[in-house]
């Protein structure tokens, strides 16, 4: 089971390596920065179709395992206290995005579906609120296909764009995690644009955006309850599939790291390991990157992520001011 991953990480690993070097190298842009940039500019070379699978799912599972071991470096109580600051600015950026979905889909004459998708990807963690939301509303492949395209593009646009602002407004490390953490879509995204801007920053980050990924459940109850209520009783969903469970190891692995079982040192060890995961990670996604896809897709769902986008990542920084956070 194991082999079929094998040739595709590797794959990845080969950019991962001059990635975490460069990262070094240039610290204001960061290791992850370089990892999806320079799977972007490979991905257009032809590859075995054996490296695929390995690929895809060192951009999605070795994401997660690399973000479970960032939790040994993490004090529990530091990230319930972080978890709770970041509710108040993540209610309004949650109404924020889908009242912009609503508005704008409906005045580009976008159908549900796609406009519901792109709104729950932007508000909640990208592609993993679009696949778990998609079954609940009956969602058409055309329109999985078009919302998951659309969220991927700004989540690349993302890694580049956010730090460069951040240091240009001077935020606080603190600031930065919670404006990336409630304004970027994909959990990827945030943590590579996070750790980009410091590591302060990028622990600060993961937190408010995992802390924003288990919104997913009660979205996909409201909506499923919405679908039920329209006359589509047939649509199931379960909790325990949409629900992410790497975020209980997370908490998990800081508990651990709380109670002082390992030492220092080791939990630094298994930190940085995670840290260079996430390379190999954002090197992966960039491979699987496929930008003349994604414009192909329609000129309607792109302009609808950017509004949601542009909206929300506004909105965040409004209520961070008006709370003192930035």
């Amino acid at each position: 089971m194991v082999r079929k991953y094998i040739k595709g990480t590797l794959y990845a690993l080969v950019f991962a390596v001059p990635a975490y070097f460069l990262g070094n190298m240039f610290p204001i842009i960061g290791g992850p920065v370089f990892g999806i940039l320079l799977g972007i500019l490979a991905s257009g070379f032809r590859r075995p179709k054996s490296f695929e699978a390995g690929i895809k799912f060192t951009g999605k599972k070795i994401l997660q395992y690399s973000i479970i071991l960032l939790g040994f470096e993490m004090n529990l109580f530091n990230v319930l206290k972080v978890g709770s600051h970041s509710l108040y600015v993540m209610i309004f950026t949650l109404l924020t995005a889908f009242l912009t979905a609503w508005l704008i889909g409906k005045y580009l004459g976008l159908d549900y579906d796609t406009t519901i998708l792109i709104g729950a990807g932007t508000a909640i963690c990208g592609g993993s609120a679009i696949a778990a939301l998609a079954p609940v509303i009956g969602a058409k492949d055309k329109d999985i296909a078009f919302s998951i395209s659309t969220i991927f593009l700004f989540n690349v646009i993302a890694v580049f764009l956010f730090p460069f602002l951040g240091h240009t407004m001077g935020m606080s490390d603190t600031g930065f995690g919670m404006w990336a953490g409630t304004a970027i879509n994909d959990t990827s995204s945030v943590v590579a644009a996070g750790y980009s801007y410091s590591t302060a920053a990028g622990g600060y980050a993961t937190i408010v955006k995992l802390t924003r990924a288990l919104m997913i459940v009660p979205a996909c109850i409201f909506f499923a309850a919405l679908t039920m209520h329209k006359g589509n009783k047939n649509r199931n969903f379960s909790i325990i599939k949409i629900f992410p469970w790497f975020i209980l190891w997370f908490v998990t692995a800081a508990v651990v790291n709380t109670t002082g079982i390992l030492s220092p040192q080791f939990s630094h060890t298994l930190a940085g390991t995670g840290k260079f995961c996430i390379i190999l990670a954002m090197s992966a996604i960039g491979l699987n990157t496929n930008l003349r896809l994604l414009v192909k897709n329609g000129f309607r769902p792109i302009f609808l992520g950017l509004c949601c986008w542009f909206a929300v990542a506004v909105v965040s920084l409004v209520v961070q001011h008006m709370v003192g956070l930035v």
